[in-house]
């Protein structure tokens, strides 16, 4: 063989070669997505749950399908009245989806984080400024603490309300939760948080701790509503996990709380089994209750979402389900605006447990592109 043909095959082989290992991680990380379960849903005579379901690679001609159609079609069909709260938003569809409601006579109102209005991002301005050219007022918090709150309130009667931020990351990107509630009582609830900050101007631990609604029983569930941080929820938090007597599954964007790790290291030595996913980022530092869980022995993992598992759940016994905007910290507790609802219902349950199992296979099997 003359050099000249061996030059060639020996460049032949390093191109297959190098496309091997450009590719695989690629290849991989499509096989494990299509061997992900798909998103979970349900629906019940009172409640839609729903999860966001991530693609990988993110690409703009898979969005669709997602939340963002849900929010649009509940704001599409309110006649009367519509509060949104929320911490991010850059959504054009939902802003315009708004902007739709005020010219056919809704009431419409916005109270949003005084970081996002000052946000210099062109598609958040481009859609603060859909709503606001539509005439639709919009109160921002004026405070360095968070308003954190997901929530929409319509037509006095129906929530929606989770972990997910109006925007296109998460939407499409990140790992998300959102419930649709059908009840005047919790729509009462969380319309007088809603006036506490559109109307008298109170953010955070300064807002009454009055509450229509604290417990009610709907279609044989018990609910539970609370906001912080008038009220500090992480001691019912604590509570519940202390009586679990099987299991407790958890999915947590930020788990700092050191009194919640208490509760889990004492059920996980008491018999019950514990396990938990934690979002990757700040995980390995001192301050996340990850490598405390997991030097006590519990099986924790950091979750396997290329960009950001967004979730704040707890899964107790499978029956009690903890959900919402609030994450489980000290921030949250004593100096944000947060939700949080806590349902006692077997079958409320099952699709945060199914997506409990999802984050945990994915978690187990990652995607790794940080």
């Amino acid at each position: 063989m003359s050099s000249r043909v061996l030059l060639w095959v020996v460049l032949a082989v390093a191109v297959v070669a190098l496309t091997a290992i450009v590719l695989f991680p690629f290849l991989r990380a499509r096989q494990q997505a299509r061997e992900l379960p798909p998103a979970p849903s349900a629906a019940g005579a009172w409640y839609e749950v729903l999860f966001t379901s991530p693609v990988y690679p993110d690409r703009a001609e898979n969005r669709k399908g997602g939340l963002d159609e849900r929010l649009v079609a509940l704001i599409d069909a309110t006649q009367r009245t519509l509060d949104v709260a929320i911490y991010d938003f850059d959504l054009q569809n939902v802003a315009q989806a708004m902007a739709r409601a005020k010219g056919r006579g809704v009431t419409v109102r916005m109270v949003t984080d005084t970081d996002t209005v000052n946000q210099k991002d062109q598609v958040v301005q481009a859609a603060l400024r859909t709503v606001r050219d539509a005439g639709i007022p919009i109160v921002d918090d004026q405070r360095r603490p968070i308003m954190h709150h997901k929530f929409v309130v319509s037509d006095g009667g129906t929530v929606l309300m989770g972990s997910w931020n109006f925007t296109v990351g998460d939407t499409y990107r990140l790992n998300n939760n959102a419930a649709v509630l059908k009840s005047p009582e919790l729509a009462a609830n969380f319309s007088n948080e809603f006036e506490k900050m559109f109307t008298r101007r109170q953010f955070g631990p300064t807002k009454a701790k009055d509450k229509p609604n604290p417990t009610v029983t709907i279609a044989g569930a018990k609910v539970e509503t609370y906001f912080a941080s008038e009220e500090n929820p992480t001691q019912r938090i604590v509570q519940a996990i202390r009586e679990a007597r099987s299991s407790v599954d958890f999915l947590a964007f930020s788990f700092t709380h050191d009194p919640m790790g208490d509760a889990l290291i004492e059920r996980q030595r008491a018999g019950v089994k514990v396990r938990g996913v934690f979002e990757t980022t700040g995980s390995d530092t001192r301050f996340s209750e990850y490598g405390r869980l997991k030097a006590a022995g519990l099986e924790v993992y950091k979750d396997g979402n290329p960009y950001v598992m967004h979730h704040k759940v707890f899964v107790i016994d499978g029956h009690l389900t903890v959900f919402g905007s609030f994450n489980f910290s000290d921030n949250a507790a004593d100096d944000n605006d947060e939700n949080l609802l806590i349902v006692d219902d077997p079958q409320f349950a099952q699709p945060f447990a199914a997506e409990f199992g999802r984050m945990l296979l994915l978690a187990q099997t990652p995607i790794r592109s940080r």
